[in-house]
């Protein structure tokens, strides 16, 4: 059976799409996923499913939250596999230390015809960026509240994205391996 990770864009934030995990976690289980973990409030879960269609299963949970809640996240799933060869290919391992720095930009789809160019000019000068597959990788040292470049990551790689620190991903990881 799959073990996946769910990263939900949107949800608990600034007061809107408010979802809680105890909820979430029915929602999750209500469509016949098991050993259901949820990590912050920001929407971030692992489980099992026996679901062999990532694109079928995530369409069915954005389905069963708006059902619920009355509104339909994003969400990037990944089976534990997946997550585990993106953060072996992390460019920035040096950042891992700082876990407010690293930051994963999980896209939804491929980047056709990424603006790699206007991300560089939005870039501050200890910033660092690489674009690898189906994720954005940001090294960030001065923080991403103050980034300009993260602010326009969706615009410029023509995708959506839901972003998470190096502390979420490897704590999802370590959730989708227990």
């Amino acid at each position: 059976m799959p073990s996946y990770c769910a990263f939900f864009r949107g949800i608990n934030v600034g007061g809107n799409n408010q979802l809680p995990m105890k909820e979430l976690t029915a929602i999750l289980e209500s469509l016949g996923c098991t050993q259901v973990k949820t990590y912050i409030q920001s929407g971030n879960a692992a489980f099992d499913s026996k679901s062999r269609s990532r694109t079928k299963l995530a369409t069915e949970i954005t389905a069963a939250i708006e059902q619920a809640k009355g509104f339909a996240p994003l969400v990037v799933l990944l089976e534990q596999h997946q997550l585990k060869t993106i953060v072996a290919a992390n460019p920035f391992p040096e950042a891992e230390d700082d876990h407010k720095s690293l930051h994963f930009f999980f896209l939804t789809d491929k980047a056709k015809k990424p603006d790699l160019a206007a991300l560089e000019t939005l870039k501050a000068a200890d910033e660092s960026f690489q674009l690898k597959d189906d994720v954005f990788y940001l090294h960030a040292p001065s923080g991403i509240g103050r980034s300009k470049l993260a602010a326009k990551v969706d615009r410029h790689l023509g995708v959506a994205t839901t972003a998470r620190n190096w502390r979420t991903v490897s704590t999802m990881l370590e959730l989708a391996s227990a």
